[in-house]
């Protein structure tokens, strides 16, 4: 059987998932950032739409059941879906400090063994990739992020831990991720960042990344995780360090 997408599934009666395809592709998901971006442009044609979450392939919209036609407001969601176009332009570019030495990498030297390369070549592949931040979820901040190297892919650990170090830079099946905080997890740890991924900051998100942000990460010693860590501890760190500028 041939799916025709954008694919419409309701979830009850207050919310309804529109698909634009199937796994994790950076052409999908120009789809769905290119429908998240149309929606919010025709947000005051439908007052009773009241948020929606984009992921890997598809945007659950939810919307006040007092206030809809449910019929209607589908009708009009895929009726903009069709329209939209996809979203090639970037979120976001951010270089983002991490240290990869032993002990905030503790997994790190396994993982690179695994697939048959050094740690040194590990932190080479993993500081010259390209992530791109697909989707926010499991905690407030979590960036899922695709674009892991083929050397440093592997399947989830076999026994989960029951406490990851906030910060922690991990990866599992194809993806790259941050902690925003100390949490159970199944990922391999292969290092860690200073930097906040969910903040309380006036006048921006919380969540650092958003759907679309191209992420690469910058290698940094011991030592100066130290130094940034205690400058997030006392006075934060300006989220606009970690910005690239064009031809950056």
């Amino acid at each position: 059987m041939t799916t025709e997408f954008p694919e419409l599934r309701a979830l009850g009666d207050t919310a309804v998932t529109l698909r634009f395809g199937a796994g994790i592709d950076p052409a999908i998901h120009a789809r769905v950032l290119g429908f998240a971006r149309a929606l919010e442009a025709h947000r005051a044609e439908l007052p009773e739409v009241v948020e929606w979450l984009p992921t890997f392939d598809s945007v659950s919209v939810y919307f006040d059941p007092a206030v809809a036609d449910p019929q209607a407001t589908m009708d009009a969601l895929q009726d903009i879906a069709r329209r939209a176009g996809a979203e090639a332009r970037p979120g976001r570019r951010w270089r983002i400090p991490v240290c990869f030495e032993a002990d905030y990498a503790p997994d790190l030297a396994e993982l690179a063994a695994a697939g048959g390369i050094g740690v040194g070549e590990a932190v080479r592949q993993l500081t010259t990739a390209r992530l791109r931040v697909y989707m926010l979820g499991f905690l407030p901040g979590f960036p899922y992020m695709g674009g892991l190297p083929p050397g440093c892919d592997q399947p989830r650990r076999a026994t989960p831990r029951t406490a990851v170090p906030a910060r922690s830079l991990a990866a599992a099946a194809g993806m790259c991720a941050i902690y925003p905080w100390e949490s159970p997890g199944g990922w391999h740890l292969i290092g860690r960042t200073p930097v906040r991924p969910f903040a309380i900051v006036d006048g921006e998100a919380p969540a650092l990344f958003a759907a679309g942000d191209e992420v690469r990460l910058q290698a940094i010693s011991g030592a100066e995780y130290e130094v940034l860590d205690r400058e997030a501890e006392s006075t934060g760190l300006a989220r606009e360090r970690f910005l690239e500028r064009d031809g950056n």
